[in-house]
């Protein structure tokens, strides 16, 4: 139970205390400023408090957003403040004038004096004195002590949410006309409307924001209102796909429609949870990682089980659907090495930037450029229409083919942007890339060596020098026969250029393509091998491959989501026990070397490498996931959503 705490006298006839409640709230309230400290210190400490003027008016949602959002450690809105427990001692310290620092109120001690009797006049504007600077608040409105406090939160370094009301209503007026006039307000504006819409990511993709949002918020508001959870939802969205996967697996015309309705239904469901979050504000570190991971989960079990059905009716479309996750799990890599490369870029004067900017005050070439890049909604309705029409093998080539126009309209637009803009990368952003390369022990060792012969690969070397590992690594693969030692020499060469690139700081304006080009030779290398074992006549050598890719591309996306946590890359021993993405193709090349090159302990020559891959995929499978799981549970990371409306 949170606690909240009118900072005086209730007003008769204020549904005030009533809106507290229903948010969850204990009402208590304060004789007077001076006890608000002793009501504060009354709440046990690992309760969420609020300090409210029992003079505000306001919509409730407004003091929903305010009061009740996880996300942040302390949030307010005029007249409402509230304080997480993690942020508890800045307000004890804040409410007895004991801490020192420089802010908006001079010192702390001044925001002290200003919770203990500086709440405000009734008319004329109230001089706010902020060290030499004077704020002169309106005159309709008071200045009361929760809004000090805020500040003096905030000059104390605890970041104070003050969320964007839009349309809604929350003020402490001062007077009786001013306080009919908000009354007013707050009557004119639908609050409940205001939430629906705001449960609705204000970026995202035409499909979703056309065909799914204008439905699937009151479906969100069906959930709330029966008690349900984001992560419930999330997992039925989960458990929909797999259904449809076990239906696209029986290879029948009908199993091929179903699965095709049940796709949409997922990815509905998909849009639902987000929205339920953002309406009810049900945001937590464990359903930003479902949220996150079940969205890889059901798009690449769909693809197996579009596998699975092809192979019933005697046509094996296994390379194309690995193809598929291949190229789906590099565009995402590209994306999230551009974002974090520039995550806080002190500049960005890119003349593509400027243009792009332009363009998006255009509404079609907007929607025309989210289509292009086939986010997931337009992505998982093309699959189910081709699914539910066509044959798995015509779904996939359709998939590739807009995924790698898309690949190619996004990464050569990244690509322009970084090459003409002046920016400085800060130290966070070098680690960043860093630790999405994945560099395990061989390319950290090479790099140790390069370090320390003072190696330095200038401007745009290091790309280059990843990029020509790469090519020499795929092109051996590829043009020379199954299990050739050449093909384990060049991933020797791999080993030593990605220890190359590497090296240093990853601070040049193309160095994010360092990542994507790792993941692209590892998957890439993985597939082609397998494709020459299948060819070779090994059975499961497709499958098994994918089921390595899948369990490799979730360590990936894994890393991704704790940098955007905030907690940074998977711990080394985990990076050194999986091998790295260097030692990891190091040992499927040997694998190729000892059993696709001719016959080992009784075994048929693919059959050995079909079983090293599928015990080399359960094992990293097991130690990631095992990870992975103790990590998001008990981790006490922010919960980090997606916003921004970025495709995934």
């Amino acid at each position: 139970m949170s606690t909240a705490i009118l900072t005086g006298t209730p007003v008769a006839g204020s549904p005030l205390e009533d809106d507290l409640r229903s948010l969850g709230f204990d009402v208590r309230v304060a004789s007077g400023e001076d006890d608000v400290s002793a009501q504060v210190a009354a709440v046990p400490a690992g309760e969420r408090v609020a300090l409210v003027d029992p003079r505000f008016v306001g919509h409730r949602h407004s003091l929903r957003l305010a009061l009740t959002d996880p996300r942040f450690p302390a949030g307010a809105v005029p007249g409402v403040l509230a304080v997480a427990p993690q942020s508890r001692g800045a307000l004890t310290r804040v409410l007895s004038g004991s801490a020192a620092g420089p802010g908006p109120s001079g010192t702390a001690s001044a925001a002290g004096e200003a919770a203990a009797g500086r709440a405000g006049t009734a008319s004329g504007g109230i001089a706010a004195v902020s060290g030499e600077t004077t704020v002169t608040e309106p005159s309709h409105v008071l200045r009361t002590v929760p809004d000090e406090i805020a500040d003096a939160l905030d000059a104390q370094g605890v970041p104070v949410h003050r969320p964007d009301l839009g349309a809604l209503v929350a003020t402490v007026p001062a007077g009786e006309d001013a306080g009919a006039a908000a009354r007013g307000d707050v009557d004119s504006v639908d609050d409940e409307a205001v939430r629906l819409r705001s449960a609705v990511k204000s970026r995202d993709g035409f499909f979703t924001t056309f065909c799914v949002s204008p439905y699937s918020r009151y479906i969100a508001r069906w959930c709330a209102r029966r008690g349900l959870t984001p992560n419930q939802v999330t997992t039925a969205s989960l458990v929909t796909a797999l259904i449809a996967a076990a239906c696209a697996a029986t290879g029948e015309r009908a199993g091929f429609v179903a699965a095709g309705v049940l796709l949409i239904a997922s990815f509905v469901l998909d849009a639902t949870d987000g929205q339920l979050a953002r309406y009810d504000l049900q945001y937590s570190t464990l359903g930003a990682w479902l949220d996150a991971t079940f969205d890889r989960a059901k798009e690449y079990a769909y693809y197996a089980g579009l596998a699975l059905g092809a192979a019933r009716g005697g046509e094996d479309v296994w390379g194309l659907a690995l193809g598929a996750m291949v190229l789906q799990t590099a565009r995402h890599v590209v994306d999230f090495s551009f974002n974090e490369a520039n995550h806080d870029a002190q500049a960005n004067t890119s003349p593509t930037a400027a243009l792009s900017s332009k363009l998006d005050k255009v509404g079609w070439t907007v929607w025309l450029r989210r289509m292009i890049i086939l986010p997931i909604g337009e992505r998982w309705a093309l699959i189910a229409v081709l699914t539910a029409c066509t044959t798995p093998r015509i779904t996939f080539v359709v998939l590739l083919a807009g995924c790698a126009l898309a690949a190619c309209y996004t990464t050569a637009g990244r690509v322009l942007r970084s090459l003409t803009r002046k920016a400085h990368r800060t130290d966070r952003a070098a680690r960043a890339l860093a630790d999405l390369a994945d560099s395990g022990p061989l390319a950290e060792g090479c790099a140790a060596l390069a370090e320390r012969a003072r190696l330095r690969l200038p401007g745009l070397a290091r790309p280059a020098v990843a990029l020509l590992g790469v090519l020499v690594l795929l092109a051996t693969a590829l043009w020379t026969p199954a299990g050739s030692v050449w093909t384990a020499a060049a991933a020797l060469f791999y080993v030593l250029t990605s220890g190359l690139a590497v090296a240093g700081p990853m601070r040049g304006s193309l160095d994010w393509l360092v990542p994507p080009l790792f993941r692209t030779a590892e998957y890439v290398l993985v597939l082609i091998l397998a494709v020459l074992a299948a060819r070779d006549g090994a059975s499961g050598a497709l499958p098994a491959a994918f089921g390595l890719v899948a369990a490799v591309a979730y360590h990936h996306y894994d890393t991704v989501y704790r940098i955007r946590g905030g907690t940074g890359a998977p711990p080394n021993w985990l990076v050194r026990a999986t091998g790295g993405h260097e030692g990891r193709s190091l040992a499927v090349t040997l694998a190729a070397v000892l059993w696709l090159g001719g016959d080992s302990r009784g075994h048929a020559p693919s059959q050995g490498f079909t079983i090293a891959l599928t015990v080399l995929a359960a094992v990293i499978a097991a130690v990631v996931l095992a990870e992975s799981i103790r990590f998001w549970v008990s981790s006490k990371a922010p919960a980090v959503h997606d916003e921004t409306g970025e495709p995934a």
